[in-house]
């Protein structure tokens, strides 16, 4: 028939002229086409791109492209669009270079495709090729591009380059700026980032988010909720990337009820499929100290839990001193298959070291290696060198501190120091204290740890040895700080400060609390005032610690029967604990205490941790 196409009917010549897999087999197609007279535009010209492309012979699908006056840079842009995509982003940058070999001139969409591979790989050399051929081509006012450039300045940690960029574009959009405050962040830089966010002509909730997940990321968790309030009032809505980085901040200050509003924001946006956000909730509700709580959300993601979300409930139950459930727990999610972490360690040895269980603590350490594969860091280490430390087995914690394949951190010399104290052992605190001064020369709290262990073993000289030390080294003493979170304000007490604005109504309340506790059978616990003052004064510098403070404030700001959060820095003294258990007693409350390591539940007059701390 006339005008019928040569290739009709024939699946084998169909498969010929469009199935070619290499350039061999692209030839075999060309070969036949110029013998039967079918037409070269009927190639699919992005396969031969494809298939010619980091091979000999690029060069001949040039000659195709010009046989059909095609503009061939356009159709290598898309091989390297497919290559900067994928698994082998360099194969991108040397096809890049096989062009200009060949004759090539780039365009903007062949630099920005380049870019990306750069931006993926860190390659900075070639990021400065393309960079020079955006100045050479006249494409400085391609805002794409300019991003482009400065992230991967910024990303390969060269901010100088990256702010100078910055400073000579003609133009700015909300990426660049954003793009700025990212790496400026992530640089360490947190305070540049700020003031660059101040200067932002415009803002969305992706800057907003960037500075909040700073903050917490840098420890200013209180900032970063400062700037999520401001974002509210400015009429953003927090995504779930914002609600994270939110949630973070509560749980590293206590912030419970704040969390709380953010939880119910999540349940009605719909964000309560998202693991990370639940896992996140989790993780604030265990620091705020609500267990139940946290508990209820894990219960809740069902299937949905992953090894984060069972590691993280498990260090909560540990640092609550509910050991058995969390070593329960654990037995269930190896039951289930799911395969525990390094992290899951963690907890589970933290588990052990809080409840003095020694023997199963060992078992666990042996289990990474032998059942599982793991091999224990230096993390591991210190939570085995406390229990063994806490639970007086100090030789075995030395022995293993020599053993150790790792040299030893201040953390892992810090914990047998405290094992020494509790037990009172002077000679290894020594050995323990010798290693810590050349590994923190400059950290108070192990000076005073062993000025302490000194004057318990009435070696009054050494004592002082030891503060003439911090002294010369102008070292002080980190003051205990608590503080309580009440109607979204965070209240803050010092030990002996007597600054607040309520001083007046919380003496009150301290003398008719006093009179009540020493009904009860308390008496101040004045040795562990190693100081040289009279009795009345021990009793004062005891009053004034800052928990009591703290919770003094609570008693009087909340209601009747209402729990009351105390957050501190330090750990909580042998004097306080036993306050706070009498007072949960007395005043009919459950009092809620995270120091440094742990929570303390006060309640009925007893403490979670069995008052083994």
């Amino acid at each position: 028939m006339i005008g019928a196409n040569p290739i009709n009917g024939i699946p084998s010549m169909q498969q010929l002229f469009h199935k070619f897999s290499s350039p061999f087999e692209l030839q075999q197609a060309h070969a036949v086409m110029v013998k039967t007279g079918v037409p070269l535009s009927i190639l699919p010209l992005q396969r031969v791109a494809s298939v010619c492309a980091l091979t000999p012979s690029l060069d001949y699908a040039n000659q195709i492209f010009l046989l059909l006056d095609l503009p061939d840079i356009s159709l290598w842009n898309c091989c390297l669009r497919d290559l900067a995509q994928s698994e082998s982003p360099l194969d991108a940058i040397l096809l890049f270079h096989q062009l200009r070999v060949h004759g090539l001139y780039p365009d903007d969409h062949t630099c920005s495709f380049v870019l990306k591979a750069c931006v993926q790989l860190l390659n900075l050399f070639h990021g400065r090729i393309i960079h020079g051929y955006v100045e050479k081509l006249g494409l400085q006012s391609n805002l794409l591009l300019l991003n482009m450039l400065l992230n991967l300045y910024a990303s390969c940690r060269k901010m100088n380059d990256a702010l100078l960029m910055f400073d000579k574009m003609p133009q700015r959009d909300i990426v660049t700026w954003n793009t700025m405050i990212t790496q400026l962040i992530k640089s360490g830089d947190v305070d540049s980032a700020y003031a660059m966010f101040l200067q932002m002509p415009k803002r969305n909730i992706r800057s907003w988010t960037a500075m909040i997940s700073g903050y917490v990321q840098c420890g200013f968790p209180k900032k970063a909720i400062d700037i999520y309030r401001t974002m509210e009032e400015s009429g953003f809505e927090a995504n779930e990337v914002t609600v994270v980085s939110v949630l973070s901040a509560c749980a590293d200050i206590g912030e419970l009820e704040l969390g709380i509003k953010l939880h119910e924001y999540s349940n009605k946006s719909g964000f309560r499929r998202n693991i990370s956000l639940c896992n996140t909730l989790v993780d604030m509700y265990i620091k705020c100290g609500c267990l139940q709580e946290a508990w209820d959300i894990f219960a809740g993601m069902n299937k949905q839990r992953t090894i984060v979300s069972w590691s993280a409930m498990i260090h909560g139950l540990s640092i609550h001193g509910r050991a058995k459930e969390a070593l329960n727990l654990f037995s269930e999610m190896i039951r289930i298959g799911v395969k525990p972490n390094e992290i899951t360690f963690v907890g589970l040895l933290n588990a052990c070291s809080h409840m003095g269980m020694v023997e199963q603590g060992r078992s666990f350490f042996s289990s990474m290696t032998e059942e599982y594969n793991i091999k224990p860091g230096i993390e591991h280490y210190g939570c085995m060198v406390d229990l063994l430390s806490r639970a007086g087995h100090l030789q075995d914690a030395f022995d293993l501190i020599q053993l150790m394949p790792v040299q030893p951190n201040s953390t892992i010399w810090g914990a047998l120091l405290g094992g020494c104290k509790i037990h009172k052992n002077l000679e290894m605190a020594q050995v323990a204290a010798e290693r810590l001064l050349e590994l923190d020369p400059f950290n108070d709290g192990y000076h005073i740890v062993l000025a302490n262990i000194y004057s318990e073993a009435k070696q009054w000289e050494k004592a002082a040895k030891m503060r003439k030390l911090m002294k010369t080294k102008g070292l002080k003493k980190t003051h205990g700080l608590s503080w309580i979170n009440l109607k979204g304000k965070v209240h803050e007490f010092v030990a002996g400060d007597e600054s607040h604005p309520q001083t007046k109504d919380m003496s009150v309340k301290w003398e008719d609390l006093l009179i009540k506790m020493r009904a009860k059978g308390y008496v101040p616990n004045t040795a562990l005032v190693l100081m040289d003052m009279e009795e009345d004064a021990k009793e004062k510098v005891l009053f004034g610690h800052s928990e009591k403070l703290a919770l003094v404030f609570g008693l009087i700001m909340t209601n009747s029967g209402e729990s009351i959060r105390i957050f501190k820095n330090l750990r909580v003294c042998e004097d306080c604990h036993a306050f706070l258990k009498l007072v949960s007693e007395v005043e009919t409350r459950e009092i809620v205490v995270r120091d440094r390591n742990r929570f303390h539940c006060f309640k009925n007059g007893l403490c979670s941790c069995g008052d083994y701390w």
